[in-house]
């Protein structure tokens, strides 16, 4: 074996070692957060166990605009000569 050949593969070697280690310190990582999230979840259920369930507010339901029966809307022929007289061009 040559010098060049052993050079060359102990660069693969070393290559294949570090990708090993980046990859063992991904999984860390993503381990500690699977943890992290984990061990929130517990405290967020303990704290909503222990509280006194919420009231739900009750929603109005939303209709229409309330019109007074007496009034009716403008003709449309007096609504388009307001919007002129008052400086609107369309």
């Amino acid at each position: 074996m040559s010098k060049e050949d052993r050079n060359r593969a102990e660069a693969r070697f070393n290559k294949a070692n570090q990708t090993r280690t980046s990859q063992s310190d991904r999984d860390v990582a993503a381990k500690a957060v699977l943890d992290n999230m984990a061990k929130l979840k517990a405290l967020r259920l303990a704290r909503e166990a222990s509280e006194p369930p919420r009231a739900t507010p009750v929603k109005k339901p939303r209709g229409k605009s309330p019109k007074k029966s007496g009034e009716k809307a403008p003709a449309l022929s007096d609504w388009l000569t307001g919007q002129q007289s008052g400086g609107r061009r369309t």
